[in-house]
């Protein structure tokens, strides 16, 4: 299903789209993760909010960097209600009690749209979280499955809520590693199927040997994959009442999701992308663009067309085993185990 703006593409930014929409988002709740001033949650919250929504809910782990945000946005936008959130998406006992807090706001009765924006990349060495997860897939796909899921009771409330999934083209990095969620066995064992893409690795001088177990890239990789395939299973689950889940990659972008990620590492991985014809990097307005194409457009509704955007429009770049049914359903299942809970809405 196409969206509504065919001309739009990669430098539209989240106002113009946010501008299109008005009557998508003025008194609506929005809750927002991973908002730290310089990106690009931040530039999706501040988007939103030039259309009088009634809240924006903005989590991240740092009262400060909250606080920061708040400050910029309340004198931007002083009609929309600002709501603080801090919570640590590696850490469950963190997202139970961010929920809990957001399920008993009296003055939150329904939440209408969800954008799950946060993330980690690129951590040098392999990290497990608080729950003995590895850190990307801890951060990056389980925080937001149970945030999610827990607040499920105010997305149901809403009258066609929206829930987005900020994946990126990392997913064709890695599909999910179901034998190895760990990244702690050798490449050689590794069942076909669940090998990472090598040759794409290779590219930017990121060697894999029969011996390599933990991949930064690929295990952030694996994460995107995840973020799409929640997407397709919550179309799945909750489709029918009324929701509706994109996953988008919203462009390269120079924000503190590289903190971690090898400086000169990058720098040539954005030479040798330019000399293949990718397009270069977007601003954080820019980038924040699909977000909200993926949030408000009402001419997006499949349940499985359009699961995927990038540019502000549906797009058919996605692998295969992103979008499959069968990996969604196990994936949730996974998930499940790995919170300790299962979800039946």
């Amino acid at each position: 299903m196409p969206t509504t703006n065919s001309e739009w593409g990669f430098n539209t930014t989240a106002q113009t789209v946010a501008a299109a929409y008005p009557d998508a988002i003025k008194n609506r709740t929005i809750l927002i993760t991973g908002v730290n001033r310089n990106g690009l949650g931040y530039a999706t919250a501040a988007a939103l909010a030039s259309q009088s929504p009634s809240t924006i809910i903005i989590t991240g782990r740092s009262q400060a960097k909250l606080d920061e945000s708040l400050a910029s946005l309340r004198t931007a936008y002083p009609s929309v209600t600002f709501k603080p959130l801090v919570v640590d998406l590696s850490s469950q006992a963190s997202v139970r009690s961010a929920a809990a807090s957001v399920l008993a706001w009296p003055d939150i009765l329904t939440l209408d749209i969800v954008i799950n924006n946060a993330g980690v990349m690129n951590l040098p060495s392999r990290t497990l979280s608080v729950d003995g997860i590895e850190m990307h897939f801890a951060t990056n796909h389980i925080g937001h499955f149970l945030l999610t899921n827990l607040l499920m009771p105010k997305i149901l409330a809403s009258t066609a809520p929206r829930i987005v999934n900020v994946s990126s083209i990392g997913t064709f990095v890695s599909p999910v590693r179901f034998s190895d969620l760990l990244w702690n066995t050798p490449h050689a064992v590794i069942p076909e199927q669940e090998k990472p893409n090598v040759g794409m690795l290779a590219a930017t001088d990121l060697l894999v040997t029969d011996d390599t177990t933990y991949i930064p890239f690929g295990a952030y990789g694996l994460s995107k994959t995840a973020n799409i395939l929640f997407s397709v299973g919550l179309n799945k689950k909750v489709g029918g009442k009324g929701v509706r889940s994109f996953a988008l990659h919203p462009g390269e972008i120079m924000t503190d999701l590289h903190r971690t990620t090898d400086p000169a590492w990058l720098a040539m991985a954005k030479e040798r992308g330019t000399k293949v014809g990718l397009k270069g990097d977007k601003s954080a307005e820019e980038g924040a663009a699909t977000s909200v194409v993926a949030a408000v457009d009402p001419g997006l509704g499949g349940e499985k067309e359009g699961v995927f955007l990038e540019d502000c429009q549906v797009s058919a770049k996605v692998p295969s085993y992103a979008v499959d049914e069968k990996e969604a359903e196990r994936l949730w299942e996974v998930s499940e185990g790995l919170v300790g809970e299962k979800f039946a809405w």
